[in-house]
């Protein structure tokens, strides 16, 4: 387990997965900013055949709005990324804890808007299966 996310693997397929996913993540409050899918791009760059591995940047409008007021550069650690890939004969799902992200941050109303977005990733991470 990674103590800066949360991560599990699930028997969806792929592509099956990254749609479940932002479904999730939609009920939650959140939209998907970026997509990075990470395997095209090392073809396209590195000329290397890579597997499935795509990055989400999450974004919860409400929440980034009241972590930019709080603390105007957070914008440096936005948005909260979420990455589905495959794994052997599973598909892997990982979301970052922005209690984590945001501890280097000394700001304690930040540190609350932290914990009210991990709380909605982590529910969001819980309903895949």
């Amino acid at each position: 387990m990674i103590s800066y996310g949360f991560r599990k693997e699930i028997d969806l397929p792929f592509d099956k997965a990254v749609e479940v996913v932002t479904d999730e993540l939609k009920k939650k409050g959140f939209g998907i900013l970026t997509k990075i899918d990470v395997k095209e791009k090392f073809k396209e760059k590195l000329g290397i055949d890579f597997k499935n591995y795509v990055i989400l940047g999450a974004c919860s409008p409400s929440h980034a709005h009241k972590a930019i007021l709080e603390e105007e550069d957070i914008g440096l650690l936005l948005p909260c990324n979420v990455i589905v890939y495959e794994k052997d004969d599973k598909t892997a799902l990982a979301v970052i804890k922005p209690t984590i992200a945001m501890g280097m941050v000394q700001n304690e109303a930040l540190k609350e808007t932290a914990t009210e977005v991990e709380d909605k990733l982590k529910e969001a991470f819980d309903s895949v299966r």
